[in-house]
């Protein structure tokens, strides 16, 4: 990479995006591999046409974008199915994501992946590893008032990604957001400071 990247990471209702919005509002070019999905996945996205031509037309809405809703049931049901879907998006999110971060101008990038230790293909791009925390029942307490999801389905979606104590143990720094926004701003914006002074320098 042209300039050093922070992998962003942490499970479903951990606070990633906002951590990610405090970055970008510190001036740290901020590239998301779900705002990427969403594009690919979008009315004329560029991963629309093979999707269509592997799960048919069910598959789209009326406009021509991912019927999220309908996948996320197929998925979940189908092991197969979820492969062949991830078989077609993780590589063109990859390569859209080091497209973005080779044109990044700024002292370093943050790539927020949210299942970073899960699909290991990012981490040759980072120079570090930033893992937001936040206790289990916060994080099922979160998603389902934002969400409207109930627990169970919290719980499914979290059984999927790596254990708390495993993100934690593989996390080169955490940001402890257990006690509201203004405390995870105030993290960011040391951790910040401690990556303009060190990462941009090469001293880790």
């Amino acid at each position: 990479m042209a300039i050093p990247v922070v992998g962003l990471t942490g499970g479903i209702g951990s606070g990633k995006s906002a951590a990610a919005d405090r970055f970008a509002e510190l001036g740290v070019p901020v590239i998301d591999t779900d705002q990427i999905a969403h594009q690919l996945t979008g009315p004329g996205g560029a991963a629309m046409a093979a999707i269509a031509q592997a799960f048919g037309p069910q598959a789209l809405t009326a406009d021509g974008a991912l019927d999220r809703a309908a996948m996320r049931q197929k998925v979940f049901s189908n092991p197969d199915s979820k492969h062949q879907l991830e078989a077609i998006l993780h590589p063109a999110i990859y390569d859209e994501s080091v497209r973005r971060l080779l044109a990044a101008q700024g002292e370093y990038a943050v790539l927020v992946v949210p299942l970073l230790f899960e699909n290991e293909r990012y981490l040759p791009l980072l120079a570090r590893t930033l893992v937001v925390d936040c206790d289990e029942h916060t994080q099922i307490e979160r998603v389902m008032r934002r969400n409207g999801f109930a627990e169970p389905a919290v719980r499914a979606i979290m059984a999927a990604q790596l254990p708390r104590e495993e993100r934690l143990r593989r996390a080169d720094d955490v940001i402890d957001n257990n006690s509201g926004l203004a405390e995870l701003r105030l993290q960011v914006d040391a951790k910040h400071g401690y990556y303009l002074a060190n990462l941009v320098n090469a001293m880790f």
